[in-house]
């Protein structure tokens, strides 16, 4: 078993607005930046794009009434790494929830620049759904 937390966010926007906003893969590059440097392409079941460390393969889970938003992403010549998102009510708002895995090849640093990048996009991701 891999070493995993949760990182969250408030979003003072109903959940499933903020689900319908940013479901669709077109949507991850506004706010997940260790996805692609620019837009995502599909290509077949899949989309494929440059990550911050070269060509990436990314799975996504399909429109859903539940606000699973997981993804999994293949870096070019890497191992899969499964994202598992969700969007969750919370009162009138929404919890965006991204659980991180530590992958077998990080060491205590790389963990820690995952875990600030992902806070960092999240924080990308609240600030677009506020605005609207």
């Amino acid at each position: 078993m891999l070493p995993a937390i949760v990182l969250s966010v408030t979003i003072a926007r109903p959940w499933r607005e903020v689900y319908e906003a940013f479901w669709r893969p077109e949507a991850f590059p506004r706010w997940a930046s260790g996805l692609s440097d620019m837009a995502l392409r599909p290509d077949g079941d899949s989309w494929v794009g440059e990550g911050p460390d070269g060509a990436i393969r990314v799975f996504f889970t399909g429109h859903n009434d539940l606000g699973v938003m997981d993804h999994r992403v293949i870096p070019d010549g890497g191992a899969p790494v499964h994202v598992p998102l969700r969007i969750i009510a919370n009162g009138e708002g929404a919890e965006v929830q991204l659980t991180l895995f530590r992958q077998p090849d990080m060491d205590d640093e790389m963990f820690a620049r995952d875990r600030r990048w992902v806070r960092k996009d999240l924080a990308t991701l609240k600030a677009l759904a506020e605005r609207g």
